[in-house]
């Protein structure tokens, strides 16, 4: 007996079947079937042979593999009773419920009463698989491993993209070859972390940003993951994501979290693009719009704050553009640097002895919005808070720690209810619209209670104060992940304010992220970060790709430099409206040397390309670089926006140095545009416009 389902649109499709009632399996998922097909035919064809050194039956690649059916590899679950003993159900079918969009599977192994449900949903609008698994049980269990369902990869496929990272180098991807074997990655840290970002693209050698196929993943949890790409002896390929092992504890009801997939036939950005929109446009909700221009004081003061001097940076801010100040550490308890007060929600009389009243009035009064910075799962040791509660601190007392810093335990009621509390009080007396939300070390304990509890304490937050916007930071983009975007409104995708570095990681981020949610900032001439000193057109330009923002002195500007962060600024206004809501495309640069993306405007309408050369190219003249997405039979107007900054070296007449181009998109995506000559460090602005 076989049952199937499906689930597909115009852009993929996804066949599940179930033979003999068994946990249903994955015998298709690529591109889009014909109406018509015949799924019972097909999950019969899917059924491979047995040979020689086998067991009589293969067990099932199915959503969950088990233990019970002699799986060879990585099952979908393990747990163990009571008393500590193996679990090894053996589920089958019991219930079917399909809603417009998705199904609920029900499946049951009534003799250890436990149910597994898994809840599938394909996404309208971005063609997004969003699967989660439900295992219940009637009896205390503990569940050491719950795979989201599970889902294969084909044999063709010969590649994955996997991504670590670290402080100041988030997003860093690696091709890896998929062998035989499992590659497992098992993020312990707590959080999404800098290193694990819960992403894996599965390809082959030829696919490009614009060609070839690919099938994509992103597990939606902030409480760190485990990760498996397996290729069998047989030759069968599975990817499983889960909390990370340990992260789960006993009880009766367990659920994973979302696990995004899609299948793309048009290469990596076809996959992107389908991210990007979902979070924009399902996820991260109740981003104001437009996007204002931001504003960060930490790189101008530090824990130095001066009310006459933040007054007087917040108005040099303005006049650059800014549209929003964010006040950073430094403001509450008795806060002189990271060894003290964290936990100590009230604002310093020393520094504030009329409260933030005066600061915010002069703000507001430049037209700016006021926002402000908490890092409220944290604790230190020399604070009120953590002297009179050192019972609420996560993990032993001689643990090491990270930061001169503690972590409050967020599964305790308690501790979710002071922080609310001050929280609530800062907000309720002062005129705020922002919140920068920190986390600046990982945790000393693997609890996926953590992350729920700070999921609750956001959610009580959020639907008290739904006009407060909040910011995802974790030193950088160390809690980047759907699962914080549900509750958020922006993420600060690293703490490099270094204009090359963020090149590079804006540009591998964008595999999953859209612009309107990813914060960018103008930093100091002289990063902290890199110690490298970059141009200012540099800088501004690279900030003007995403959500744009300052943060550094504003002081530390020449005058020239100032009015040139006033242009870029100028121009992402002027272009905001589109841009937030566009398609980022990512360039497959003939130049190695060139990092390049186009980010075109959901109607076709319009585009800009920006191509940054990171360093002295092999070649002398620049390699025509190949635009995608346009209309092929459309014509284009393209201009160079920023054709002015080309340098003395540049002594040709390229067309776009001295006018517009006008062609035809086949041209533009098969020859491409010939850009004059640069310096290394700089970026070439290309608009075009439909004609």
């Amino acid at each position: 007996m076989i049952r199937s389902w499906h689930l597909g649109d115009d852009r993929q499709s996804l066949v599940l079947a179930s033979f003999d009632d068994r946990l249903p399996e994955a015998v298709y998922w690529g591109p889009a079937l014909p109406t018509g097909e015949n799924l019972e035919t097909l999950s019969a064809a899917a059924l491979a042979d047995v040979t020689g050194g086998m067991v009589d039956r293969n067990a099932g690649l199915s959503l969950c593999p088990e233990a019970s059916e002699s799986f060879p590899g990585q099952t979908g679950l393990t747990a163990r009773n009571a008393s500590g003993a193996p679990l090894m159900p053996s589920f089958r079918f019991e219930s079917e419920a399909a809603s417009e969009h998705g199904l609920t599977l029900v499946f049951a192994d009534n003799s250890l009463d436990l149910s597994l449900v898994f809840d599938l949903v394909l996404t309208p609008e971005t063609s997004l698989l969003k699967l989660q698994t439900r295992l219940e049980s009637a009896d205390e269990i503990t569940v050491d491993w719950l795979a989201a369902p599970v889902l294969p990869v084909p044999a063709y496929t010969g590649e994955m993209i996997e991504f670590s990272g670290r402080w100041c180098a988030e997003f860093l991807t690696r091709r890896l070859p998929f062998a035989p074997g499992a590659r497992v990655r098992d993020n312990r840290t707590g959080r999404t972390d800098h290193a694990h970002f819960p992403g894996l693209v599965v390809c082959n050698a030829g696919t490009s940003n614009t060609a070839g196929e690919a099938f994509a993943f992103h597990y939606g949890w902030s409480g760190g993951h485990k990760m498996v790409a397996e290729e069998l002896a047989d030759g069968r390929r599975q990817v499983q994501f889960g909390h990370a092992t340990a992260s789960l504890a006993s009880g009766r009801h367990f659920v994973s979290a979302p696990l995004y997939a899609t299948y793309s036939a048009t290469g990596f950005n076809g996959a992107a693009v389908r991210f990007q929109r979902h979070v924009r446009d399902h996820v991260a909700q109740g981003a104001r719009t437009p996007r204002p221009v931001h504003y960060n004081c930490w790189e101008a003061v530090y824990f130095k704050h001066d009310l006459d001097e933040l007054k007087a940076i917040a108005s040099l801010a303005a006049d650059l553009g800014a549209e929003r100040f964010v006040l950073d550490d430094g403001w509450f308890g008795r806060r002189d640097d990271d060894t003290s007060s964290l936990g100590d929600w009230v604002i310093d009389k020393r520094k504030y002895p009329d409260g933030l009243t005066p600061l915010i009035d002069h703000i507001k009064a430049l037209g700016m919005e006021f926002g402000i910075w908490f890092e409220p799962e944290m604790v230190n040791e020399d604070s009120d808070l953590c002297r009179a509660h050192p019972d609420w601190v996560l993990g032993h007392a001689d643990q090491i720690r990270g930061r001169q810093q503690l972590v409050l335990d967020m599964s305790n009621q308690e501790v979710r209810d002071y922080l609310y509390a001050h929280i609530a009080d800062v907000l309720k007396n002062n005129d705020i619209g922002y919140i920068k939300w920190d986390h600046n070390r990982i945790l000393p304990v693997v609890d996926a209670r953590q992350a729920e509890g700070f999921y609750e304490l956001v959610d009580r937050l959020r639907s008290d104060f739904p006009a407060v916007e909040i910011e995802s930071c974790s030193s950088g983009g160390g809690r980047i992940d759907f699962g914080v975007l549900e509750r958020t409104h922006r993420v600060w995708l690293s703490d490099s304010n270094d204009a090359l570095e963020r090149q590079r990681i804006q540009h591998d981020a964008a595999l999953f992220l859209p612009a309107s949610i990813t914060g960018s900032h103008v930093g100091p001439r002289h990063c902290h970060t890199s110690g490298r000193t970059l141009d200012i057109r540099l800088r501004a330009w690279t900030a003007a790709q995403r959500h744009v923002g300052f943060e550094m002195d504003p002081r530390e500007l020449t005058e020239a430099e100032a009015e040139t962060l006033r242009n870029v600024t100028s121009w992402w206004k002027a272009n905001r409206s589109w841009m937030m809501q566009a398609d980022i495309l990512r360039l497959d640069s003939p130049d190695p040397a060139v990092i390049a993306e186009q980010q075109l405007a959901c109607d076709g309408s319009r585009f800009v390309a920006f191509a940054a050369l990171t360093r002295p190219s092999d070649q002398i003249l620049p390699r025509p670089l190949r635009l995608t997405g346009l209309d092929p039979q459309g014509r284009y107007r393209l201009s160079l926006v920023n054709r002015d900054e080309a340098p003395r070296l540049s002594r040709g007449a390229p067309l776009l140095k001295h006018q517009d181009l006008e062609a035809s998109g086949q041209y533009l995506m098969s020859h491409g545009l010939t850009l004059p000559w640069r310096f290394p460090e700089t970026v070439w602005v290309v608009e075009g416009e439909r004609l």
